[in-house]
């Protein structure tokens, strides 16, 4: 029996032209998230895409749809060539491949989102619903998948844009890109209209029930905004040290890196410091049982008369041998050590090598002690005035780790990273645009406390009180409000996105039960 082809009434195949507004469609992507950070943007570039799509069958949208996705995350994504042909020592050739593997795999979940839209379309699904379902329910599932990889979600693209992202403590950044898309596919709707393809009618019924979701959205978010802090006052101060990466690792260099943040952490905006802050790996060796530099670092924090909290590699004895653990360390105003926080979710062939008896050829990226173990559990750290949960490095682009610290207690978060293997590119930017959303889910102040920058402290709310340029010294001193830690997101975590993960799928059931009957 002859197996039947998916054809979509109307269909055309790919145009040169289609290709085109493709790509154009994931440039205007890339160009909305930092830098240049054109957020604008993001509002409508999806719409050449949809102009190609048209009536297009499924496969061709999938088609589409990866090309987008990978003109969009190749532009986001390029600093990787910095890292791995820099820091990775891999020459040009196999850097760029392997960049643009990853540029392909992210482009996967574009790709399916068109394909699944062709697939609605087709069956009398509008965009206007099935795109944004579709959308948001791809990146939750790139959230987790293969590890997790939830860089650079369209709604982080509105990062600056205050009165929208304080949705963000109900949906998650995802109902920033539910509206982000919605907003899109109107756009869409509108030309097509004013066009007179295909004899379409004004989407007014569309029209309505965006312009009511972004009402409610700002509405929600000026409202939040308006709402005063009332925890406790806590001055933070945030030390970057900007010691380059190629000499980080160096044992010869470790005097003149500890006697750098000895003098940044005793400048006079210091004073009265309720906690001071270095940043991930600040402290090149094992803190916990190294005699010489360690002692100094408690003397930093007892002749401050401050809790200090510093990045080191740590290690637990077992009876298989040493486990390591890249951590941060909590040093009390008398100088002992009041506790430790490892880090949970380590980088993939940077900290560890996934399937390492599999791949034994296959080395880390990173200069460092050897294949990190992730830590147990979220475990806050107290000050004192409260407690704070610690975020290392890429960990602060992960929600439910966020969550799972505010949910064990912590009013503070803090993330302390090493962001020199970028240099000068977007990456500091993005990934500091990303913590924003930290913040605002759980109401709670991030502070994040940098190697060579972006060291920022960020309310409850999402403002950035205060940032450090990148690759000087610098001290950030400032105050914060201990968070309320109650939101609907503490609460219930990503409800929003696996409700559209479920919708998504019953679309498409739906779908295919309504060509069937056809």
């Amino acid at each position: 029996m002859a197996k039947r082809r998916f054809k979509t009434p109307g269909s055309k195949g790919i145009q040169r032209r289609d290709y085109l507004l493709a790509l154009l469609s994931g440039v205007l992507l890339a160009l909305s998230f930092p830098k240049p950070g054109l957020s604008l943007l993001a509002w409508f570039a999806f719409v050449p895409l949809l102009l190609a799509l048209g009536r297009k069958s499924p496969k061709d949208a999938f088609k589409l749809g990866f090309t987008t996705g990978m003109a969009a995350y190749a532009g986001i994504l390029y600093w990787l060539n910095i890292v791995m042909v820099t820091y990775g020592k891999l020459n040009w050739g196999v850097s760029g491949s392997l960049y643009l593997v990853l540029s392909a795999y992210l482009a996967l979940y574009v790709g399916i989102v068109t394909w699944a839209v062709a697939r609605g379309t087709a069956a009398g699904i509008s965009p206007f619903l099935s795109f944004p379902v579709f959308w948001v329910s791809m990146e939750y599932l790139r959230s987790f998948l293969l590890t997790g990889f939830p860089w650079a979600s369209l709604g982080y693209s509105q990062f600056k844009t205050l009165p929208l992202i304080q949705v963000a403590d109900v949906t998650g950044v995802y109902g920033l890109s539910f509206l982000v898309v919605m907003g899109n596919v109107l756009l869409y709707l509108i030309l097509r209209a004013v066009a007179g393809r295909d004899k379409a009618s004004y989407p007014t019924r569309e029209a309505v029930l965006f312009l009511l979701l972004l009402v409610v959205t700002l509405g929600y978010g000026f409202s939040r905004l308006n709402r005063p802090d009332t925890g406790k006052p806590i001055k933070v101060s945030l030390i970057q040290g900007n010691i380059a990466q190629d000499v980080k690792w160096n044992p010869a260099f470790q005097e003149e890196t500890v006697a750098i943040y000895e003098r940044l952490s005793r400048r006079p905006e210091t004073a009265g410091s309720d906690l001071v802050i270095w940043p991930e790996s600040a402290a090149p060796f094992f803190f916990q049982d190294d005699a010489r530099y360690a002692d100094r670092i408690r003397k930093v924090a007892s002749g401050l008369k401050t809790n200090l909290v510093t990045g080191s590699p740590a290690y637990d004895m077992t009876a298989a041998g040493p486990m390591y653990f890249n951590s941060a360390f909590l040093i009390g105003a008398d100088g002992r050590t009041m506790g430790r926080s490892d880090k949970i979710h380590l980088v993939p062939f940077g900290e560890y090598v996934p399937m390492a008896r599999l791949l034994p050829f296959v080395n880390k990226l990173v200069t460092g002690i050897g294949d990190f173990s992730p830590g147990a559990a979220a475990v806050p750290l107290d000050i004192g005035k409260g407690r704070i949960g610690i975020l290392i490095c890429f960990e602060g682009i992960f929600p439910e780790l966020a969550r799972e610290y505010v949910r064990e207690g912590s009013r503070v978060l803090v993330n302390i990273s090493n962001d020199a293997w970028y240099k000068r590119s977007s990456a500091p930017h993005q990934h500091l645009s990303m913590t924003v959303f930290r913040a605002v889910e759980n109401r709670v102040p991030l502070v994040r406390s940098t190697n060579t920058g972006i060291s920022a402290i960020i309310d409850s709310k999402g403002h950035i009180r205060g940032m450090t340029p990148l690759f000087e010294e610098a001290v950030l001193a400032g105050e914060v409000r201990s968070g309320e830690g109650g939101s609907l997101y503490t609460a219930y975590g990503d409800f929003f996105a696996i409700a559209c993960l479920l919708l998504g799928g019953i679309t498409l059931v739906t779908g295919l039960v309504r060509l069937k009957t056809r």
